[in-house]
C-alpha cells in the first residue's frame, strides 16, 4: 500500500447512505439549516424528528415548510422526548456549543457545525464535554463530501494523476458579509468562518501538515469585519508538495475574473474542481470538474461526470459518514471530534503565523 494519505482515504468518504438512518433533532432554525441540512436530509429521506430554537416562529416556519412534526423552545424538553437513538444536529454559534452539549444524553451522537470553536483553547473545552459524556460527536467539514470533491478524491486514489506535487485552492468572490450579521464584529473571521474548510480538506488528503504560514487582513473601507483575505501556506516537510490557499472575498468588480477552485497536480496529470456555489455568492455560479493527462495533452481538459453540489449534497454526506459509523457499516469516523481538533490547531497555528509576521527584513543600517 502506498504511505501517501490521498491514496487510501477512508470507506465513509465513498457516497452512500446509512443502511439503517436514524432520526434527526435538528439543533438551530438558521438560515443553514433553511438552506442545506433540511434540504440535503430531505434529499437523502432522513427522518427529521424534531427541530429546537429559542424563537418559536422561526423553528415552526420550517417545521411548516419541511414537515417536521415536533417544534421545541426547550432542549430539554425535546431531549426528554426524543427517540432515544436520535442523531442531534447542532447548527449554531460555537459559544453556544458547551451549553447545548451538556444538555445531550450520555453517549449521545452529535453533529456539530464548524467551526469547533472560535479557537484552540474553546475547541479543547468542547473536546473535554465530548469525550467526558462519551458523545459520538463529529464535526460538520461538509466540503469533504461535496460531490467534485468526491470524484476527484476517488481518482486520485485510484492513482489517476500519479503522486501529487501540488494543491491549490484559490477563492477570488465578493462575500456579503451583511447577510451574515452573526459575525460582523467578531475578532476572527476568515480563517474561522471560511477558510477552516480548505485547511480541513487539505488535511483530508494529506494528513496534518508540519508547519503552516499565513497572512490575513481586513479591508480598509469595511471595519465591521475583521478579516477578509487570507493567504495560507501548508507545509510538509518530507513531501516536494506545495500547498496554497488563497481567498480575497473582497473582489467586487464583477464576476468576469471571479475564481473559485481546487486543483491537484500530480506526475500523470491534474483535477481541477470548480465551487460555483462560491461564484456570485449567495446565487451561485456552475460546478465543474475536470481532469488533464500528462501523456495525452491533445486530449486538454475533459469533464469529469458528478451529481450534486456542495449544497445541499455535501450535507448528506457528512451525516451519512456519522451514520454509517454509528451503525457500523464503515469502521473509521473521518470527522469526529478528535480529528477535527487536528483542524483547529492548524487555524490556530495560521492565527499565531499572522502574529509573527514572517521573518523580519534587515534594515538598510544593518546591510551596510
Amino acid at each position: 500500500m502506498s504511505h501517501f494519505p490521498e491514496r487510501e482515504p477512508a470507506e465513509a468518504y465513498t457516497v452512500a447512505l446509512p443502511q439503517h438512518p436514524r432520526p434527526v433533532v435538528m439543533i438551530g432554525a438558521g438560515g443553514i439549516v433553511k438552506d442545506a441540512h433540511l434540504p440535503a436530509y430531505r434529499k437523502a429521506g432522513f427522518e427529521v424528528w424534531g427541530i429546537v430554537n429559542r424563537t418559536a416562529a422561526k423553528a415552526q416556519a420550517l417545521a411548516d415548510e419541511f414537515g417536521i412534526p415536533n417544534v421545541y423552545t426547550s432542549l430539554s424538553d425535546a431531549v426528554a422526548a426524543a427517540p432515544k437513538n436520535a442523531v442531534y444536529d447542532l447548527a449554531l454559534m460555537p459559544e453556544q456549543y458547551p451549553a447545548v452539549l451538556d444538555q445531550l444524553p450520555d453517549g449521545a451522537a452529535v453533529l456539530i457545525q464548524k467551526p469547533f470553536g472560535q479557537n484552540l483553547a474553546e475547541a479543547r473545552v468542547l473536546l473535554e464535554i465530548c469525550h467526558r459524556k462519551n458523545l459520538v460527536a463529529a464535526v460538520n467539514t461538509q466540503l469533504r463530501f461535496a460531490p467534485y470533491i468526491a470524484a476527484a478524491r476517488t481518482l486520485i486514489a485510484e492513482g489517476a494523476i500519479g503522486e501529487l506535487y501540488d494543491m491549490e485552492i484559490r477563492i477570488a468572490t465578493e462575500t456579503p458579509w451583511e447577510i451574515f450579521p452573526h459575525v460582523l464584529g467578531i475578532e476572527r473571521l476568515e480563517l474561522n468562518m471560511h477558510s477552516v474548510h480548505y485547511m480541513d480538506l487539505v488535511r483530508s488528503f494529506l494528513g496534518d501538515p508540519d508547519g503552516v504560514s499565513v497572512a490575513t487582513v481586513r479591508h480598509p473601507a469595511k471595519p465591521q469585519v475583521s478579516n477578509t483575505r487570507s493567504t495560507i501556506i501548508m507545509r510538509y516537510r518530507d513531501r516536494p508538495l506545495r500547498v496554497t490557499i488563497s481567498t480575497n472575498h473582497d473582489h467586487g468588480f464583477g464576476g468576469e475574473f471571479e475564481e473559485a477552485f481546487v486543483k491537484w497536480e500530480g506526475t500523470k496529470g491534474a483535477i481541477r474542481a470548480q465551487l460555483g456555489l462560491m461564484l456570485d455568492y449567495p446565487r451561485g455560479g456552475p460546478d465543474a470538474l475536470a481532469i488533464a493527462y500528462t501523456d495525452k495533452p491533445e486530449l486538454g481538459w475533459q469533464p469529469v461526470p458528478f451529481e450534486g453540489s456542495w449544497f445541499p449534497d455535501a450535507f448528506i454526506g457528512s451525516m451519512s459518514a456519522l451514520q454509517r459509523f454509528l451503525e457500523g457499516s464503515v469502521s473509521e469516523l473521518p470527522t469526529s471530534v478528535d480529528d477535527v481538533m487536528h483542524t483547529m490547531a492548524v487555524v490556530e497555528a495560521g492565527y499565531e503565523s499572522q502574529e509573527r509576521e514572517g521573518i523580519a527584513l534587515a534594515t538598510k543600517e544593518n546591510t551596510q
